[in-house]
């Protein structure tokens, strides 16, 4: 009996004291959450404003803007350049075998000037294999000069004028900045890589000169001016006959911090280009060196081996790469000769036109 009433009376303790149990509870709960969010909103006025509180959902971040992607090797040769306008604007000169006229041409980033040199005579039919009411042509690339002392055809015209006297329509754009063409891009790397496009953009537009026969196109270039000849011949891909006389052919961007003591701040300002492209974009995507198996085109090299501005070393090793591909290819070595292939110019010329000359019949 004694142990029947015992739990009797423990089960009435039990339910008599689950009541206030519970509001024990209750009230330790409600405190609990009073001093968590006290100390949530002492730690949150703890926060600098400065700072913010990570999301639990991620903020996705837009990639930068890469403007000049356009104008890697790949994308330019990905690109359909159109013919656009190209006009003869006034005549600059009349020689005893030629005329000069100053032109322009139109490209996507405005209109470049240059000079244009059409032969008074139809060429013999025996010289040219092609049409003789329509002529061969040579584009004229110029290498580096100083833009306070340019005036169109400087860098070219010597050169332009053998070749005019022979029966070739010369043409040696400006380049954007330059003479009486448009402003280039103040982004200095911008203005570079321009300059195998606005040559690709020239191309393109030679059917529009009534003078010129677009199935007999060369290629004449100088200096810097190798370089971007190479950078056609390269997104082109197409066989042009080519003569590059002391061309900078170093991959980018050593090709132009290579000169870079020669400027006033030392290369300060270029080094700093150059970083900062590089921070964006692949520059092996931009030098010529990477895209040699691309070149379909004869070749002609001339090399000074006293040139102060070109190492002959540049063109012995850019001849055996080309060489290593199979590619047509001749490199003329000039003793003691400058950059500007001084005492052997009249040499080296007339190799020119006598490859041009052969070139014209075999096309």
């Amino acid at each position: 009996m004694a142990t029947s009433e015992n739990t009797s009376i423990n089960s009435k303790r039990s339910l008599l004291a689950s009541p206030g149990d519970s509001l024990i509870k209750s009230l330790l709960i409600l405190l609990a959450g009073i001093v968590i969010g006290l100390a949530a909103n002492f730690l949150l006025e703890k926060i600098p404003a400065s700072k913010t509180l990570l999301s639990p959902i991620a903020t996705i971040t837009p990639a930068p803007a890469k403007p000049l992607q356009k104008y890697s090797f790949p994308n330019l040769r990905n690109q359909t350049f159109s013919p656009l306008p190209i006009e003869l604007v006034e005549s600059i000169a009349t020689e005893s075998g030629y005329t000069s006229w100053l032109f322009r041409y139109q490209t996507d980033d405005g209109w470049i000037s240059g000079q244009v040199n059409l032969p008074k005579f139809k060429v013999q039919s025996s010289k040219f294999k092609a049409d003789t009411e329509k002529l061969p042509v040579v584009i004229m690339i110029r290498g580096y000069v100083d833009k306070e002392k340019y005036k169109t055809g400087i860098g070219t015209k010597n050169a332009a004028a053998v070749f005019a006297e022979n029966g070739f329509v010369t043409i040696a754009p400006d380049f954007l900045g330059y003479g009486s063409s448009d402003p280039e891009p103040t982004n200095e790397l911008e203005s570079r890589f321009l300059r195998p496009a606005s040559i690709l953009q020239l191309l393109a537009s030679l059917p529009n000169l009534p003078e010129v026969n677009p199935e007999k196109i060369f290629m004449w270039a100088h200096s810097n001016g190798g370089q971007i000849a190479l950078s056609v011949l390269e997104i082109s891909g197409r066989p042009i006959p080519a003569s590059l006389w002391v061309p900078v052919s170093k991959p980018f961007p050593y090709s132009i911090l290579y000169y870079t003591d020669e400027a006033d701040d030392h290369g300060k300002y270029l080094r700093r280009a150059v970083a900062d492209f590089e921070s964006l974009y692949d520059s092996e995507e931009f030098s010529i060196i990477n895209y040699f198996d691309w070149i379909t085109a004869p070749i002609q090299i001339h090399q000074g081996t006293a040139d102060d501005s070109v190492p002959w070393q540049w063109s012995v090793q850019l001849t055996k790469e080309l060489q290593k591909l199979n590619l047509d290819v001749t490199l003329y070595q000039y003793p003691a000769a400058d950059h500007n292939l001084q005492p052997s110019w009249n040499t080296a010329i007339s190799r020119d036109l006598d490859f041009f000359q052969k070139k014209s019949i075999v096309n």
